[in-house]
C-alpha cells in the first residue's frame, strides 16, 4: 500500500476517529451539548478559512474560490430543503428510520467533494498538495464523524448501528478519493473547485445549524469561548503539520 492509500484511507478514518467519544456520552447536559457544537464549529470554520480556502486559491484564483464556494453552499441547501430535515435538537423525539438513512445520505453526498479534492491533489504536479489537503481533509472529518454520531446518538440509535452508519460515510470519501487519485490526471483542474466546495459546505453546516444549535439554551458565553478555542486548536495543529 503505497504512501498516497494510506494518507487517504487515515484521512477517512478520522470520521471515525471523531465519532468515538460520543461512545463514553451516557447522559450530555444541554451545556455539555453546546460546548462540544460550538468546538465543532470553531474546527470546521478554520477548516474551511485557514486550510481549504488557502489551498485553492494556491491553485486559482478568486472567482474559483467563489464559484466553488458559492456550489458547496447551494447544494447542502437544496439537499436540506429536498431531503426530510431532522435539526439538532436538545429534546429530541426519534425519527424515522427513513429521515435518518437521507441524512447518512446527505452527508454521504457531502463527502464525495473532499474525498475527490484529495485523490486528485495526489495525482496533481504539485509538490506535497496531497499530503496537505489529506491532513486538512481528515483534520476536519474528526467533528464531521462528531457530529454526525452525535446527531445519531440524540436518535436513540445503537452505539454499534451507529458506528456502522458513520464508516459508510467514511467509506463514501475514501472511495471518492480512490476515483480522485486513478482519474486525477485527468481533472487537475477541479482540485480548486473541490477544495472551495468543501469550504462552502462546511460554512454552511456551521451557520445553519451548529451555532444557532449551541446558542439555544442560555449557553451563548461559553459556547463562544469553545468556538474560539476550537478555532484556535485548529489553527495550531495545521500550522505544527506544515
Amino acid at each position: 500500500m503505497g504512501v498516497e492509500m494510506i494518507s487517504m484511507l487515515v484521512a477517512s478514518l478520522c470520521t471515525l476517529l471523531g465519532a468515538l467519544p460520543v461512545l463514553l456520552i451516557k447522559n450530555l447536559s444541554h451545556k455539555g451539548r453546546d460546548v462540544l457544537l460550538a468546538y465543532t464549529a470553531g474546527v470546521m470554520v478554520a477548516a474551511s478559512t485557514y486550510g481549504l480556502i488557502p489551498s485553492a486559491l494556491k491553485l486559482s484564483n478568486v472567482p474559483v474560490l467563489i464559484t466553488g464556494i458559492l456550489v458547496g453552499t447551494v447544494v447542502l441547501m437544496l439537499l436540506e430543503i429536498l431531503l426530510p430535515h431532522q435539526d439538532l435538537e436538545h429534546e429530541v423525539e426519534k425519527v424515522s428510520r427513513s429521515s435518518i438513512l437521507l441524512f447518512i445520505i446527505a452527508m454521504s453526498l457531502h463527502n464525495v467533494p473532499e474525498g475527490l479534492s484529495v485523490g486528485i491533489s495526489f495525482a496533481s504536479d504539485y509538490r506535497d498538495l496531497g499530503s496537505i489537503v489529506a491532513f486538512v481533509i481528515g483534520l476536519q472529518n474528526m467533528p464531521e464523524g462528531f457530529l454526525v454520531a452525535l446527531f445519531l446518538l440524540l436518535q436513540k440509535v445503537h452505539q454499534l448501528k451507529m458506528m456502522i452508519l458513520v464508516s459508510v460515510t467514511a467509506l463514501v470519501e475514501l472511495l471518492a478519493a480512490i476515483v480522485g487519485m486513478w482519474f486525477g490526471q485527468f481533472f487537475s483542474n477541479v482540485i480548486p473547485y473541490g477544495l472551495a466546495f468543501s469550504a462552502g459546505a462546511m460554512l454552511f453546516i456551521v451557520y445553519k445549524e451548529l451555532i444557532p444549535e449551541s446558542h439555544g439554551d442560555g449557553n451563548e458565553r461559553v459556547a463562544t469561548l469553545s468556538f474560539i478555542f476550537g478555532f484556535i486548536s485548529m489553527i495550531f495543529l495545521t500550522d505544527i503539520m506544515r
